[in-house]
């Protein structure tokens, strides 16, 4: 399950840079960065390697 939310963030954030360069994803792609930045943040707080 650990793996596989730190997965889904890393896929967020490589959506979001696409998003973020073409100017054609909108805001959902923002929406997007942040459930990913909350994902890695609540790894780091559960106290568990990121890698």
């Amino acid at each position: 399950m650990n793996n596989l939310l730190y997965t889904v963030a890393v896929l967020l954030i490589i959506f979001w840079a696409i998003g973020f360069f073409a100017y054609s994803a909108g805001s959902i792609i923002h929406i997007l960065l942040v459930i990913a930045v909350i994902a890695i943040l609540l790894r780091l707080i559960q106290g568990r390697n990121i890698l």
